[in-house]
């Protein structure tokens, strides 16, 4: 099994948003913010070769968007989706799985594309399963209030037109050696593949713990819709990552892509950054 990190470009969102009740005066220090209290985060997504199974997990907020629609989020940098896979050697079409954590546009604007003249939209990943979580996608395609600005139908209700659309039910595995953990403090159940790397597995954090500097328990987004579940479910994943040397994967971090942590005095904290090789 082999993985290669995917940048697909970085953007911007309010700081105070991200970092909930933490003052800026804390989390200003962490990731500075700009004059507008914007802050870059990345939109860092994974793939895994293994055999013939080409596996993409997320795909950034793609491109099909309007002029209007990118002016909220500054997107910056030279990373793109396409790009990343090229640098490997890869294209969407050898895509086989496409695994969405959840589908909030900024993991999975990527799935969609319009066709050559504009007049439709077609899956990006012609050639493969679209697997989410069952659960979640109900949540989706019948949004709450809270949540419905992050789903947009032509993000998701073409996947289901297309027929490659897949459901996993909370005891189901898209793969025979990840783990799925699921969580549903920042959304119903958003799905976290646990993939074997090396001598130890990495958690693919999504949204539960969106960068280094959310490591500790208190630092939750105000996009969570149960915050409290989210301490909850970060402590547990931090609590598994501790005991069993597990590494975590950032998708958020404009820096960092992953790291290992150990328990410090102040809880448990990022121990050393890595990046996969």
């Amino acid at each position: 099994m082999k993985l290669y990190t995917i940048e697909t470009g970085k953007f911007k969102l309010d700081g105070g948003a991200m970092f909930g009740v933490v003052p800026k005066t804390i989390w200003n220090k962490l990731n500075p913010a700009d004059d507008n209290n914007l802050i870059s985060l990345a939109m860092r997504c994974l793939l895994i070769e293994d055999g013939n199974r080409l596996i993409l997990i997320d795909n950034g907020i793609g491109n099909k968007q309007d002029d209007k629609f990118f002016g909220h989020y500054y997107l910056h940098g030279d990373d793109s989706l396409e790009k990343s896979l090229a640098k490997y050697g890869f294209h969407y079409d050898d895509i086989t799985d496409m695994v969405l954590t959840h589908l909030h546009f900024d993991h999975c604007g990527g799935s969609i594309k319009w066709n050559n003249d504009r007049t439709k939209y077609e899956t990006a990943f012609k050639n493969a399963t679209y697997w989410i979580a069952e659960k979640h996608w109900e949540e989706a395609i019948a949004p709450n209030p809270r949540e419905k600005a992050s789903f947009i139908k032509e993000n998701i209700l073409p996947i289901q037109e297309s027929g490659q659309l897949k459901l996993l039910k909370n005891n189901e595995k898209f793969h025979n050696e990840i783990d799925l953990l699921f969580t549903i403090g920042h959304t119903n159940n958003m799905m976290h593949p646990v993939i074997p790397y090396k001598n130890t597995k990495l958690i693919y954090l999504a949204d539960v713990i969106p960068t280094v500097a959310h490591i500790p328990t208190a630092y939750v987004m105000g996009y969570d819709v149960r915050p409290l579940e989210s301490m909850k479910e970060k402590t547990n994943i931090l609590n598994l990552a501790v005991e069993n040397n597990y590494l975590l994967y950032f998708e958020h971090d404009p820096t960092n892509q992953m790291c290992s942590v150990h328990q410090t005095e102040k809880g448990i904290r990022a121990k050393e950054f890595l990046i996969i090789e």
